[in-house]
């Protein structure tokens, strides 16, 4: 098992700035939104430059730092369309340097008809929505497989892909061997569903099986009443050891990323993960 967390967690900038905090905390990489994480690349078209990507990549690789995953999120079915255009754009630019980062992955999830808030709007659980989502991942792994490397999509519970069952349909759309699947359980949590989250992990890891790339590690309080509540791992609710126990079952050598927890709580979290792994 590898233990990773996102870059932007760390509370820290720029490459020093992240090793630094890794080799502190003991893990073992990060998941690289690099927009988010250095001041000299916006997010633009064209901003990550092969120069910029080889520095980022070379040092991560010395440092002994795993970059296991490149997240270039956007909105796939936005409104505008030239923000939409842009978007993609971005992600082309991390599919063609991504081995240079250190990492042949780039990912994002799968958007809402309500533009820059992505939740949940009835027309994100039609056809329409499903075949718009489809297409654009489909000309991104197509751009992928161009560069020798894939891209990976993540459902959640108000998006296009909202379910498993949904997210497959999207999978079996594109169609194509260079597509992975980034699994986060809480994200496909939501009032009716909450209580049955070890299912929907069984779920997931039948349907996608080592078409899973990492999985994301969270933690919540339930409401009975509404969408269960984000909180730092440990320290809600959920079977964390039920839930890496089955992970473990899976994939030994799983990647786990720390997702939102942030501060004092990514070392308590990132120790109960590793304390739980070693028992399960």
């Amino acid at each position: 098992m590898k233990l990773c967390i996102r870059a932007h967690d760390l509370g820290t900038m720029g490459t020093d700035g992240i090793i630094k905090r890794i080799k502190e905390l003991e893990l073992d990489g990060i998941q690289l939104v690099v927009y988010k994480v250095y001041e000299d690349v916006p997010y633009n078209p064209g901003a990550i430059t092969r120069e910029k990507a080889v520095e980022i990549g070379k040092a991560m690789k010395e440092a002994g730092v795993l970059v296991p995953y490149v997240g270039a999120y956007f909105n796939p079915i936005h409104s505008n369309e030239e923000k939409r255009n842009n978007c993609k754009e971005i992600f082309k630019d991390y599919i063609r340097n991504s081995d240079a980062l250190g990492s042949f992955i780039v990912g994002s999830e799968t958007g809402s008809y309500n533009d820059d808030n992505w939740n949940y709007n009835p027309k994100n659980r039609t056809d329409e929505a499903l075949n718009r989502v489809t297409e654009v991942f489909t000309e991104l792994a197509d751009e992928a497989e161009k560069n020798n490397t894939y891209i990976a999509i993540e459902g959640a519970a108000g998006h296009v892909c909202y379910d498993v069952k949904t997210l497959k349909k999207a999978l079996d759309a594109i169609n194509r061997d260079n597509v992975k699947v980034i699994f986060d359980l809480f994200n496909y949590m939501d009032e009716g569903n909450q209580y049955n989250y070890l299912d929907i992990l069984d779920e997931g890891i039948k349907t996608f099986g080592d078409k899973i790339l990492l999985f994301h590690m969270k933690d919540c309080k339930f409401n009975k009443n509404s969408a269960p509540e984000f909180v730092p791992y440990g320290e809600g609710e959920m079977d964390v050891k039920e839930i890496l126990k089955r992970i473990k079952a899976h994939n030994k050598d799983a990647i786990l990323t720390l997702e939102d927890t942030t501060g004092e709580y990514i070392k308590s979290g990132s120790k109960l993960i590793r304390e739980i792994w070693e028992t399960v």
